[in-house]
Formats: C-alpha cells, sequence, structure tokens
C-alpha cells in the first residue's frame, strides 16, 4: 500500500470527512483490519483564509508548498489538497515536491464524463466559482460549466465560510442551496459539482433530483486508488 500526504486544515471539518472517508474506502478494498498509510499536515485556517481575502496566492502557495514537502520527507507517496479553492495555486505548489498532486479537477471531471455529462453547474467559494482555474480545468474536458450569478455567488460562499466552516449546518441555508440548484438546473445545467469540501455537509444526492458530484468522495476515492493499486 502507498503512502497518501494529506495537505488539509482548510477546514479542519473536511479534512475529518477526507480521513474518514479514505479509510473506509481502504477497508471496502483490502478487508480485514486495513487502513490507509495517511500522514497528514493539517494548516492553521484562519492564517489561509486571511491571505484568501487578501489575495495573497504567492504567500498561501509557499505555506502549501512547504507543508507538500514536509509530507514527502515524511513519506508520502502522492498529496492530495484537501479544499477545492486552494487548487488554484497548485502550479506554484509543485516545484515543491517530486509526488504526483492528485488534482480534485482532474478526478471530478473524468467522473462527470464517465456519466455522459456535458454541461455543469458549480458550485464552491466565490474564488472557485469566479476565477477562471477550476472551470478552464474542467473545459480540458470537454465540460461546459454554468457558475451563479453574483448574488448567488455572495450567498453560497458566505454559508460556507460563516457557517460550514464552523461546523453550522442550517436548516434555512440548506433550503437556499436546494432552490440555486434547481435554478440551475432550469438554467440547462445537467449535474452541479460541490466544489466546495464543506457542501457536502449541507446537502446530499437524496435532497434533490439533479445528479450532485460530491468533490470530497470523489477525491478521496480516488486517493484509495492510488494508494491500493500496485
Amino acid at each position: 500500500m502507498k503512502t497518501i500526504g494529506l495537505l488539509g486544515g482548510m477546514s479542519w471539518q473536511s479534512t475529518q470527512s477526507y480521513y474518514q472517508l479514505i479509510n473506509e474506502g481502504v477497508k471496502a478494498r483490502l478487508g480485514g483490519l486495513n487502513s490507509a498509510k495517511v500522514v497528514l499536515h493539517s494548516v492553521n485556517f484562519a492564517e489561509i483564509e486571511a491571505l484568501q481575502r487578501m489575495e495573497d496566492w504567492q504567500t498561501c502557495a509557499e505555506i502549501l508548498g512547504q507543508a507538500a514537502a514536509g509530507l514527502e520527507r515524511a513519506g508520502a507517496q502522492c498529496i492530495v489538497i484537501c479544499t477545492n479553492t486552494m487548487h488554484k495555486v497548485v502550479p506554484q505548489i509543485m516545484p515543491y515536491v517530486s509526488l504526483p498532486i492528485i488534482h480534485v479537477a482532474d478526478v471530478v471531471a473524468q467522473s462527470l464524463r464517465a456519466q455522459g455529462i456535458e454541461r455543469t453547474a458549480l458550485l464552491g467559494t466565490r474564488f472557485t466559482m469566479a476565477e477562471p482555474f477550476y472551470a478552464e480545468h474542467l473545459s480540458k474536458y470537454g465540460l461546459e460549466v454554468i457558475v451563479p450569478n453574483e448574488d448567488e455567488q455572495q450567498m453560497v460562499d458566505s454559508i460556507i465560510y460563516q457557517e460550514l466552516c464552523l461546523g453550522q449546518i442550517n436548516p434555512f441555508s440548506k433550503q437556499q442551496y436546494l432552490t440555486l440548484v434547481n435554478a440551475l438546473h432550469e438554467r440547462g445545467a445537467e449535474a452541479v459539482i460541490l466544489g466546495c469540501t464543506e457542501i457536502g455537509l449541507l446537502i446530499k444526492q437524496q435532497d434533490c433530483k439533479l445528479m450532485l458530484f460530491d468533490t470530497t468522495l470523489i477525491h478521496a476515492q480516488a486517493a484509495v486508488n492510488f494508494a491500493c493499486e500496485t
């Protein structure tokens, strides 16, 4: 079994989900008492969030790059960044390590295409929705990406940072998200990417008819596949 390097803490709630899902995946694959070989670097999210607000992506990249290098020294054989937004700085992190970085947008795009999806909506932080880095990565796979309008983006982002990252699950916020999912369906979306690792804490597939692609589930499974395949 290969060792997975988790770059987490953004937020710790979603990193906890990654750890659980990866271990459950390894157990399902190998049985018995098998669990994942993992090394974890968990950052202080308050520091990262402040840099995000200042749009100081270079310092973010330096912090995460140094953390990734530490994971490699600790024996990791791949890097899994346990957040969608910080994939914005993957190109700047790559020089710090000689390991493969399992890019969340790659594995999500592959999952969408395997289901025959061509047009998808994207929910996430305002950085993920408004900036081109994520949608452009998806477009390499022939996917058309629909993002919410500016007011809708503000609502989605506010709930992520002010509630979900603090572990708060609000029924009213859940209904706001589900109303938006329905609106995106009316605008032509065939599916919705839950492109923030916390959103899956709020809405589930059983909550709506439109197909949801939870990036945490997909990314964690990709890590399991990497660890277990020879």
